[in-house]
């Protein structure tokens, strides 16, 4: 037994320890419900995250799960999980089997022999890898293949920057090769792709081979700028754009002065050990040349909510794409992280199979700056104010940034406010408005004594907040 029937309402999850298993135990409309409580993404506590009707969203990236099946619902995470069955015992109590338990993987399915149609996927990162899933996860039988100029099979790159000291390429990546093996997915490795026919449906590669699709996507995408100034090819200057690298960097800069000083334009000398640039990226489209795909003025490819091109069976997803983004009233943009990648991936696999799928999803960005997180939900471009809680530079060192935009809340950042951002992308995800008056009330006084009480699940986020009205 791990609990009474009354020590939980309608909306409210708690976590319970079976042995050595973390559940997350939920209730909605007189339903408990059972899964694992660790996100398979990063092994975030759910319980500490947002629950809306039969969804739980994780407080550290937003992915978000079924309370139900367990099935995953949102990126950047990309195993469901596992699913125990709750029984009503004596004394209205409620007990757990963890035993009893479900993976959505399962489902899976394979090739299927005399199916002569291929779908040929470019680039090996987290777009192409979540089309080739939901590929099989959604039972085509055709043949499907993974062109990549790396020699690494899929990973997770998000780690090169934030851990640096990566040991090698196979502690971060994101399915075995046994995994591809059995679900019959080809990946061709320190393969480029160099032009592509959409009339005759080819691709050449750099090896020479050309290669016939039926349905292809354009994920090849960005790699990062470089300084165009005197002193650009002076030794210890890196790209990081692979595990090798981050290697290099973090030896090179262990005790190291890599630099000297830096000259700015204005003729200040700043003195400096070491230097990290971050000047934006390049779209790698440069194979496209001559295609009738569309690209707009910055050479990105443009698709529409369904992730196609304007050429009949191209799709493109990814940091290549420059898509409508349903938050932002369909303005195309480009944003060229992780989670955005993953969610139009599975959008191009479901319109691949003629089931038309729009993206919806709302954008969930992170970083680590000195060993503390920061959180980003929305899209921010265009703001006029800001309703600000909190500030970094007391010792508290803790905040709350609601970005407004005609009197409504746009996008959030947070830092140690875990998990109010995720809180915020879920209410964006419904569609339903946040205005600026409940940002400001978000602010008061009131709201600021719940937010350091550290009590943070959905009842208190709705007395508070206002931002959870789902149910």
């Amino acid at each position: 037994m791990v609990c009474l029937e009354t020590d939980l309402h309608d909306g409210q999850m708690m976590e319970v320890d079976i042995g050595r298993h973390s559940v997350l135990l939920t209730r909605c409309d007189g339903k408990y419900s059972a899964i694992s409580n660790q996100c398979s993404h990063y092994g975030a506590p759910l319980s500490k995250g947002v629950i809306s009707g039969h969804k739980v969203r994780c407080p550290w990236h937003g992915s978000c799960f079924n309370a139900l099946t367990g099935d995953l619902e949102e990126f950047p995470g990309i195993d469901s999980l596992p699913c125990h069955k709750v029984q009503t015992g004596r004394y209205a109590s409620l007990s757990i089997d963890v035993k009893n338990k479900r993976f959505v993987l399962q489902r899976m399915g394979a090739a299927v022999p005399g199916v002569n149609h291929t779908v040929l996927l470019l680039g090996g990162g987290a777009a192409s890898l979540i089309c080739a899933e939901t590929l099989r996860q959604e039972n085509y039988g055709g043949r499907i293949i993974m062109a990549s100029r790396d020699d690494l099979l899929p990973y997770d790159k998000t780690r090169l920057s934030k851990v640096m000291n990566v040991l090698s390429g196979d502690t971060i990546v994101l399915r075995k090769k046994e995994f591809f093996q059995q679900y019959n997915i080809e990946v061709w490795l320190q393969k480029e792709a160099l032009s592509v026919d959409t009339e005759k449906k080819t691709v050449t590669f750099d090896d020479g081979l050309v290669q016939s699709y039926d349905q292809l996507l354009l994920s090849t995408g960005c790699r990062a700028k470089g300084l165009d100034v005197p002193g650009r090819k002076l030794d210890n200057i890196k790209m990081l754009e692979t595990p090798e690298d981050a290697r290099q960097i973090h030896a090179a800069s262990l005790g190291c002065n890599i630099v000297k000083e830096v000259v700015l334009k204005s003729g200040n000398v700043i003195p400096a050990d070491v230097l990290i640039v971050g000047i934006g990226s390049m779209p790698n489209s440069e194979f496209l040349q001559g295609t009738k795909i569309q690209k707009n003025s910055k050479n990105y490819v443009v698709v529409d909510k369904y992730m196609r091109t304007n050429v009949p069976d191209v799709f493109c997803a990814g940091d290549l794409a420059s898509f409508p983004l349903a938050l932002a009233k369909n303005q195309l943009v480009n944003i060229g992280h992780w989670q955005m990648a993953q969610a139009q991936g599975r959008i191009a696999a479901l319109n691949m199979l003629k089931k038309t799928t729009e993206l919806t999803s709302v954008p969930y960005y992170w970083t680590v700056l000195q060993g503390r997180t920061i959180r980003y939900a929305g899209y921010g471009e265009g703001y006029t104010e800001i309703v600000m809680k909190g500030n970094y530079e007391f010792e508290e060192r803790k905040f709350l940034a609601l970005y407004i935009k005609n009197d409504e809340v746009i996008a959030a950042v947070g830092l140690d406010y875990d998990p109010v951002v995720s809180a915020v992308a879920e209410r964006l995800l419904s569609g339903k408005v946040i205005t600026k008056k409940e940002a400001q009330y978000a602010n008061s006084q009131i709201a600021q004594s719940y937010f350091h009480s550290g009590w943070l699940s959905q009842n208190v986020l709705i007395k508070c907040f206002k931002l959870l009205k789902y149910h």
